[in-house]
């Protein structure tokens, strides 16, 4: 018994023993780390998933216009354009060659009827003659208010509300004028059909739009022989008023050229 329990501490002091020496020799050991040779370069890897867009950057500045282009090749032909309006009547050709004579004729007792059937002629060729310029002056039969006639002149008063330059156009493509009163005759005569139209006023070829102050008539010619101004008139109110309409006195006042208002025409007994 006694000799076991000298035996264990015995053994427990080599075991103690034998691990200090182990200890102090790793203690005492330096270790020193060299790097190996670089490897070989792998494969490539697999495309990353898109990342998110990023912020909105400012906006840069404004760039230099660019220099003009070539003109490109003509495009092609558009539509055909209504037709335009009808031209002004042109000048009356020279007189052609006289006919043969006729057949004598058959001698009667008819020089009454003769006369009457030779008065009839000239009243038909007078109807056919307006009806005929009726035609190629109006778009509509209820444009006009009849037909009035002097003389020399046929009067039209045109029912057609238009500016003063838009009726000027009117009367001169369809072969007249505005109309011009350059006596007292031609004047009444208009005054009347205007009162008998149950009108007030319409629109007359007078005007001083080239030079204020001095009127004209519609075709250019200077007014020296008659006037019928109204009482004031022509006074030029707020500097605008260089046209001349008539009222159913048959008196004139000067007025401004954009209003519009019915006017009346003038056309020669010749050319109608």
């Amino acid at each position: 018994m006694v000799g076991k329990q000298l035996l264990l501490p015995m053994i427990l002091i080599s075991v103690l023993t034998s691990y200090g020496q182990q200890f102090a020799e790793e203690s005492c050991t330096v270790q020193i780390l060299v790097p190996g040779l670089k490897g070989e370069p792998g494969e490539k890897g697999q495309k990353g998933v898109p990342g998110r867009p990023g912020r909105v950057g400012p906006a840069g500045e404004t760039g230099q216009p660019g220099f003009k282009g070539q003109k490109g090749i003509m495009g092609r032909y558009g539509k055909v354009g209504p037709s335009g309006m009808k031209g002004v009547k042109g000048y009356m050709g020279d007189p052609g060659p006289r006919g043969p004579n006729g057949d004598p004729g058959v001698p009667c007792e008819c020089t009454s009827l003769r006369k009457m059937i030779g008065e009839m002629d000239i009243i038909v060729d007078q109807l056919s003659s307006e009806l005929k310029f009726l035609k190629n002056a109006l778009p509509s039969p209820a444009a006009v208010a009849g037909i009035k006639e002097t003389d020399s002149k046929v009067y039209l008063l045109v029912k057609e509300e238009k500016r003063y330059a838009d009726a000027e156009i009117y009367c001169r493509t369809r072969g007249g004028q505005m109309a011009m009163p350059k006596d007292e005759g031609a004047n009444a005569a208009i005054g009347g059909y205007i009162s008998e139209a149950g009108l007030n006023r319409v629109y007359i070829g007078i005007h001083d739009q080239q030079r204020e102050g001095v009127f004209t008539y519609a075709d250019l010619s200077p007014m020296t022989t008659f006037s019928k101004w109204r009482k004031g008139e022509p006074n030029n109110a707020y500097d605008d008023e260089d046209c001349v309409e008539m009222v159913a006195s048959g008196e004139w006042t000067d007025v401004a050229c954009s209003p519009t208002m019915y006017f009346v025409c003038e056309f020669d007994k010749d050319s109608v």
